[in-house]
């Protein structure tokens, strides 16, 4: 899932994460920047109601979320220095396509030069 908008207030982040859990399960644990959309109070309240541990990293210090900084980094470059968009609906679709890619054809070192897709079908079977 990808979210595009103009800003993402706390209340839009809660709707985004009840949705994920919808999807994959409740997290134990949810680790964030200090964002102002993760200090706030709604956010602070969703985790505590669903008994979620948020764990915040340090400031200034983005490597201990490793894994989802060497992701924006991807990101930032594959798309957003990639393209002037002209609306959100053509960044929509740029996305959608990128994220097809890097999901099903795109190999990752970290899992062993497979696809995420390639790595799950070898893990079930």
């Amino acid at each position: 899932m990808c979210e595009v908008g103009f800003g993402f207030p706390s209340k839009k982040v809660v709707e985004l994460f009840k949705q994920l859990i919808d999807w994959y399960g409740k997290p134990t644990n949810i680790r964030t920047d200090n964002g102002t959309e993760f200090i706030a109070g709604a956010f602070k309240q969703f985790c505590t109601d669903n008994a979620i541990n948020h764990i915040r990293i340090q400031k200034g210090k983005p490597m201990q979320n490793g894994y989802c900084e060497r992701f924006n980094k991807t990101f930032r470059e594959d798309v957003l220095d990639a393209y002037l968009f002209e609306n959100l609906e053509q960044m929509r679709d740029i996305i959608a396509s990128w994220i097809e890619d890097y999901n099903t054809e795109h190999p990752h070192s970290s899992l062993g030069d497979c696809s995420p897709l390639e790595f799950k079908e070898k893990r079930s079977a």
